[in-house]
């Protein structure tokens, strides 16, 4: 009886110290998720503040600018998902953040292949060049770049906008899939090559399938990057037909400057892409990511 009794008392030793050691665990924590909040509600805030003003009237907007509708206001939503222009902007920045991802993956690709898994005189210089385009703002070449797509008669020209991207994109791609190709066991490529396999069966049958995190994460950067772009489209296009999101939205203000409800309605539908793609693609962002700094 006496050692059931000693048995009993040190479990619930043992169950008083697991207990001491998670509530020490959590409060070291606390600050982590306090951060955490307040970091959301700061994000989260002004969307939730844009969703609302945009079920409301300018007047509405002007008296009560914190409550709720009152009524809800649904036209503004409705009149801009009617809109042909609205998604004739959606369509063209879809075509060209999709033409510009697989232009820029599919050479960076080859170029960090080569810089990778070849050994040639001035490899390292030529990826420094690479590297230093990361440091070249892309305002300082406006002028150049507009003379250069002009004489090439790219203006308004969807070529005008996804070739510049695409090379704005490289380095940041190649200096990426650089590093994941490097990680590659050489015996992979001496046992392919044995089999009779060429360098670019290499390349196409094995490389490319073993990176898909790499090629994940750098077609999620460069999709981001695209949509996102302002300065580009807006020199480029002088016509509406191919509008991407960031300029409709800047044009959509200065035509409707005095109905600030509906530049929100305008506002909120034109994250829902990018927050939609975000959501699906977060995993593969993160995975791969991980991946790179784990193989690092």
């Amino acid at each position: 009886m006496s050692a059931t009794t000693e048995t009993e008392t040190r479990e619930g030793a043992a169950a008083e110290l697991r207990k001491s050691r998670l509530r020490r665990r959590r409060l070291r924590s606390l600050p982590v998720y306090v951060t955490l909040w307040v970091v959301g509600v700061f994000m989260v805030t002004p969307l939730l503040y844009a969703l609302i003003s945009g079920f409301k009237s300018t007047d509405q907007l002007s008296s009560n600018p914190f409550g709720l509708p009152s009524p809800w206001v649904t036209s503004n939503y409705t009149s801009l998902l009617g809109s042909g222009s609205f998604w004739r902007s959606i369509g063209s920045s879809t075509v060209i953040a999709v033409g510009a991802t697989a232009l820029t993956v599919a050479t960076a690709a080859l170029a960090a292949f080569a810089l990778a898994r070849f050994a040639f005189r001035g490899r390292e210089l030529m990826f420094t060049l690479f590297t230093m385009g990361l440091m070249f703002p892309f305002a300082v070449a406006i002028l150049p770049l507009f003379i250069l797509l002009r004489t090439f008669g790219l203006l308004d020209n969807p070529w005008g906008v996804i070739l510049p991207e695409a090379a704005f994109g490289l380095p940041v791609t190649i200096i990426i899939l650089r590093g994941f190709f490097r990680e590659i066991p050489g015996e992979l490529e001496e046992a392919a090559t044995l089999d009779g396999c060429t360098r670019f069966g290499f390349f196409w049958r094995i490389l490319l399938p073993l990176a898909r995190p790499a090629l994940g994460t750098v077609s999620v950067l460069a999709i981001v990057s695209s949509w996102n772009q302002f300065l580009l489209p807006l020199l480029v296009f002088s016509e509406p037909t191919w509008w991407t999101i960031p300029v409709g939205i800047q044009q959509f203000q200065g035509q409707y400057a005095s109905d600030v409800a509906r530049i929100f309605a305008y506002l909120v539908l034109a994250m829902v892409p990018a927050l939609a793609f975000y959501a699906v693609a977060e995993r593969q962002l993160i995975g791969g990511i991980t991946l790179g700094a784990t193989k690092g």
